[in-house]
């Protein structure tokens, strides 16, 4: 008996985890540590509902890579951190800190990270989620770009959208991005971030194409198929497609160029695991747990995590 591949969008849950508890929360000695229980709590709700037999948190290593800024300068410019240069993101003086504390717990639980040189987390989440072949993968996020990855083959992917929070968690697969977006089936996970190109999102500095919204997109995806099919359909007198789509078209073609291969998760990416994903049935360090457990005062989230590490465990025996 194995349970799925659990792939965590790392920074999206431990920012909802901060936002959803006070910062009030604090250490024994006055640190904040909202984020850091918030985040072993969700880890341990997420293994005891989908009792995953392996599991990966997935970091960006590069917020704002290179290659997507060049392309359209834009994206995420209205999150960057003042006096950085473009460097690092803005993110609250109180959660920075806690980041680490994160880390050192699930370095001592024996919970696997990973992240790619030069990319996103949502590039790491893309490519494990792509080049894995035996399992079937759940992808948890509040990044709804992550859409584009699900699939039924070679094996189910699955993305389990957590903007609302855990308890209002959807969990969507190909047929239900397409009835909630409006896509097509048969490809919705391609058409999804299609899709997001022509809307655009302001989250992350896209600006789409000009006239064109959500509810226009997904007509014309559905009504060509492909944004291939529709640029082709565009640019063809022949065909059915309306004077003032063509327009917007035509002056959106430098843009749409540039953009999709800012839109869509790198599938390829040269991945780093910090140690094997396989979920430990206990912590690889318990010392070293106890000790942050003690330190940062969140003992009850941290037996909430090992107990639920030890049940998965329990269930897999034959």
């Amino acid at each position: 008996m194995t349970g799925p591949l659990l792939l965590l969008d790392g920074a999206s849950l431990w920012f909802r985890a901060y936002y959803a508890l006070p910062d009030s929360i604090t250490s024994p000695d006055g640190r904040s540590v909202n984020a850091v229980r918030g985040f072993t709590d969700m880890v341990a709700a997420l293994i005891t509902k989908h009792q995953p037999s392996r599991l990966a948190v997935c970091l960006d290593l590069d917020w704002r890579p290179a290659f997507r800024v060049e392309a359209v300068p834009t994206y995420k410019a209205h999150r960057v951190a003042e006096d950085t240069g473009g460097a690092e993101e803005e993110v609250p003086d109180t959660l920075s800190p806690q980041v680490p504390m994160i880390l050192d717990v699930l370095a001592a639980t024996g919970i696997a990270t990973a992240g790619a040189e030069g990319l996103e987390a949502d590039d790491v989440l893309g490519t494990l989620a792509a080049t894995e072949t035996s399992d079937p993968v759940v992808v948890v996020t509040g990044d709804r770009d992550l859409l584009q990855v699900v699939t039924d083959d070679p094996v189910p992917v699955r993305v389990l959208y957590v903007v609302r929070g855990l308890a209002k968690a959807e969990l969507l697969g190909p047929e239900e991005v397409a009835a909630k977006y409006g896509v097509p089936t048969d490809r919705a996970g391609e058409a999804y971030a299609e899709l997001a190109l022509l809307r655009g999102d302001s989250s992350d500095g896209l600006p789409g194409v000009k006239g064109i919204g959500e509810k226009t997109a997904s007509s014309l995806i559905m009504q060509y198929g492909s944004l291939a099919a529709l640029r082709a359909a565009a640019v063809d007198p022949e065909s059915d497609m309306a004077k003032g789509a063509r327009a917007k078209f035509a002056a959106a073609a430098d843009y749409l160029d540039a953009a999709l291969p800012v839109v869509r998760v790198v599938r390829d990416a040269d991945v780093e695991l910090s140690r094997e994903d396989t979920l430990p049935a206990e912590p690889v360090d318990a010392d070293r747990l106890g000790r942050l457990a003690d330190e940062l005062g969140i003992e009850n989230s941290v037996g909430r995590l090992t107990t639920a590490m030890k049940k998965v465990a329990a269930a897999r025996v034959p």
